[in-house]
């Protein structure tokens, strides 16, 4: 049986042919780290990671690729942001729609004084950015926004939020793990104060890789969570206070660097403008077929002009991890059934605690893969609502 991928939310696949190539070419010629040495191969390293700072301040509008540190993936960058900025007494705001990786950190520091609170969404999973100002408190020192859902899809008004954080001083941090190399994002633009991204998502690059972008105001106040060598300053037993090695202790990553950088010139030449009709497309053919089914309910928008590719169905009619197992044994097709690690979004969405069944297609997902993902959706409703 042919299998159909359809679990891009979580991780892409496959990856543009280029990406396996260089992290093969990083393996088997090259090898060595950065700042650790002056020989062909550490230089060699040292440009491809510099190339990479350079695309990735190109894909999303930043100016200094020196503010752009290359983090093990989303979660950490936001780690890096929320235990290095919130201090006991702070205040942060956050999207009743926020993934785990937000609400974790949030519920940790919470114990030490730190204090949140949600801004409210509707059934769909949007907030109405003119709540934020009603929210704000004299402690408030952090908005914290996923762009886009990982649960029902809903894209965030971006710009508006920034705004509004602008013209009350408050920092303004972007969770781009859904629309990063999906949507276009503009950190001057939308006024941020950081930008945190997966690499293995929309970018298109290996796992245990990503980017926290910065503005230098904020660099300036984030306190570092890990420390060590860097390769540079090596005569002194503090951390650099210069960029980006102040937040970069340890030796990188450099296969995933090399495997992510390949992804950026990939999503450089084809165009995130590109990327997000062919999504927007796939993601409308697909809510056409299923959205009138009355065994089926569809979380999120049920339009495409203010949703990722990231659709949730809640089937009426047959358990969602029943569902999500025949799809897979019976029909090939690979989704993500559960809560998502979103629990407080599945509740805004109406979906907790059932959860439901993903469907994220990407870049090379086809037309065709489509129509027999909905087919499938199809009869598998059908086929309960026999049963039941």
């Amino acid at each position: 049986m042919t299998t159909i991928y359809l679990d891009n939310a979580a991780t892409s696949f496959p990856k543009p042919p280029a990406v396996a190539r260089a992290v093969y070419r990083y393996l088997t010629e090259v090898g060595a780290s950065i700042n650790r040495g002056v020989y062909a191969s550490a230089q060699d390293a040292g440009l491809v990671t510099l190339e990479l700072r350079e695309g990735l301040c190109r894909l999303f509008g930043h100016s200094d690729p020196t503010h752009c540190i290359l983090t093990p993936g989303n979660t950490w960058g936001l780690n890096m942001v929320l235990r290095g900025w919130l201090r006991p007494g702070d205040h942060c705001l956050v999207s009743a729609m926020e993934h785990n990786a937000v609400m974790r950190p949030l519920h940790d520091m919470a114990a030490q004084g730190v204090t949140f609170d949600r801004i409210p969404c509707d059934s769909a999973g949007r907030l109405a950015p003119a709540d934020i100002v009603s929210l704000l408190r004299p402690n408030t020192r952090l908005l914290v926004m996923a762009h886009g859902s990982n649960a029902g899809g809903a894209v965030q008004d971006a710009w508006a939020v920034g705004r509004i954080c602008r013209e009350h001083g408050v920092p303004f941090v972007l969770d781009a793990a859904q629309t990063a190399g999906h949507w276009p994002i503009d950190f001057e633009g939308m006024g941020l104060s950081a930008l945190s991204v997966p690499g293995h998502k929309g970018l298109m690059g290996p796992s245990g890789i990503g980017a926290l972008l910065l503005s230098a105001g904020f660099a300036k106040g984030l306190t570092p969570l890990v420390t060590g060598g860097t390769g540079s300053a090596s005569d002194l037993e503090v951390q650099p206070d210069y960029m980006p090695d102040r937040f970069e202790s340890g030796t990188h990553n450099l296969p995933g660097i090399y495997g992510l950088q390949a992804a950026v010139d990939f999503l450089l030449e084809t165009g995130v403008d590109a990327l997000q009709r062919h999504e927007a497309e796939l993601t409308g053919r697909f809510l056409a077929g299923v959205r009138d089914l009355p065994e089926v309910r569809v979380a999120g928008p049920l339009g495409t002009a203010d949703r990722c590719g990231v659709i949730s169905l809640d089937f009426r009619t047959i358990d969602n991890a029943e569902a999500a197992f025949r799809l897979e044994r019976d029909y090939g097709i690979l989704t993500r059934c559960g809560l998502h690690c979103a629990p407080n979004a599945h509740k805004t969405l109406g979906t907790f605690p059932q959860g439901t069944v993903r469907f994220s297609p990407g870049f090379f997902t086809t037309p065709e893969e489509i129509d027999a993902a909905v087919a499938a959706v199809k009869a598998l409703a059908g086929c309960g609502a026999e049963q039941g």
